[in-house]
């Protein structure tokens, strides 16, 4: 016979999970200082460019 588990330990344990990867994932996204955000943003923006720019022509 297998262990007996609590559904309801189960599903607050499953949602407690849940919202520690949401905050992490908020503190990656609105944790960095503006400067900081706006320099990664130019440096995708340079890299896209050159990308596009180096693209050949069929």
């Amino acid at each position: 016979m297998g262990e007996v588990v609590n559904l309801n330990r189960v599903r607050k344990d499953r949602a407690k999970a849940e919202k520690k990867s949401t905050a992490a994932a908020n503190r990656a996204a609105h944790g960095v200082p503006k400067a900081v955000r706006t320099k990664t943003e130019k440096e995708r923006d340079r890299a896209d460019q050159l990308l596009d720019g180096a693209k050949l022509e069929d």
